[in-house]
């Protein structure tokens, strides 16, 4: 990276803090028009929405696997198109530009083929458990590098919204690891809880999402212990990461992730999970990433920012298809 980009870069990065929706009092019912208007959101429509969420997730559990994902196939292209319109029109300018040289239909194919995973992937997190259990699904290549970097110490992984990545967590429990993962829990007091419930389950230690997450994060690597964090990320409708052919920036996950290496020694470990046919995987773990020894502390984080982002952004490029933001806006 040239000298004049690291002086021109921007220096500190604005800490995201999460904040839990507000829980109006039931009583703000009987009171006056906003306040009323607030509490039957949250306690009349917001429970009809989250028995409904409980009853399509227990619903779809009782599925066999494929039948369940197949269902998913058909809802994301059955729904998107019609009902999420401001973001197909994202994901296709996004196509245009990473894919310039490909024609109409080949870019309206991928389109499509993404519908289909991120109808699987919301189907299928009913059957996670199931999906990531040892078995034919999920064929696994590469592991003995997360495993020889752990050996060394701390590990931080990194995972790509690609596939179905749900599946790599019990994968590391499975290999003897306790992952801690950060992540924004979902809206809707259903799916919030089902997704806690079901990575605890699954052997994920949860850390608090946004700022508060940040020391906990240190203490683990610290320890030698091992965290998940996602790099390739979209936040308030904006992909943050990878930077396809943007300026390295510290408003992200790339950001924090070469920080919380350099901070705590510990190895960058990519790996990611490509859907094959149906309810079938591929995981790949890639080659590991030591951080090159700087001079002064901070000398190199937009140069880590750049070499973590050349490792993940060309599998997001190849794998357009399966990658869960691409309806963001670049």
């Amino acid at each position: 990276m040239a000298e004049s980009q690291k002086k021109t870069g921007p220096t500190k990065r604005q800490a995201w803090v999460y904040e839990r929706p507000p829980s109006p009092p039931i009583l703000d019912l009987f009171a006056g028009a906003e306040r009323r208007k607030a509490a039957f959101r949250y306690h009349i429509r917001g429970n009809i929405q989250n028995t409904l969420d409980l009853a399509v997730h227990f619903g779809l559990k009782a599925l066999p696997t494929d039948m369940c994902s197949g269902i998913g196939a058909w809802l994301g292209t059955f729904a998107i198109p019609r009902w999420h319109q401001g973001a197909v029109k994202k994901a296709r300018k996004n196509l245009t530009r990473l894919l310039p040289d490909a024609t109409e239909e080949e870019r309206e194919a991928i389109l499509r083929r993404n519908w289909q995973n991120q109808g699987r992937v919301m189907t299928e997190f009913s059957i996670i458990g199931r999906l990531a259990k040892p078995s034919r699904r999920v064929v696994w290549h590469n592991l003995e590098r997360i495993i020889e970097a752990k050996k060394k110490g701390p590990v931080i992984m990194v995972g790509l919204h690609l596939g179905n990545w749900e599946i790599l967590g019990p994968k590391l429990v499975e290999l003897g690891f306790e992952p801690s993962a950060n992540y924004t829990p979902p809206t809707g007091r259903a799916r919030a809880w089902i997704a806690d419930r079901l990575r605890v389950k699954l052997g994920y230690r949860l850390m608090p999402p946004g700022k508060d997450g940040i020391r906990p994060a240190i203490k683990i690597l610290k320890n030698g212990g091992v965290i998940s964090i996602f790099c390739d990320e979209g936040f308030a409708g904006k992909i943050r990461g990878p930077l396809l052919g943007r300026a390295p920036h510290l408003e992200g996950n790339l950001a924090i992730v070469v920080r919380l290496a350099r901070m705590t020694g510990a190895t960058i470990c990519p790996g990611y999970i490509l859907r094959k046919e149906g309810a079938n995987f591929e995981a790949f773990a890639l080659p590991s990433i030591v951080l090159p020894t700087e001079g002064a502390s901070g000398d190199r984080l937009i140069d880590d920012i750049v070499l973590l982002n050349s490792v993940i952004e060309p599998v997001i490029r190849k794998h357009l298809d399966q990658w869960y933001f691409l309806d963001n806006a670049l």
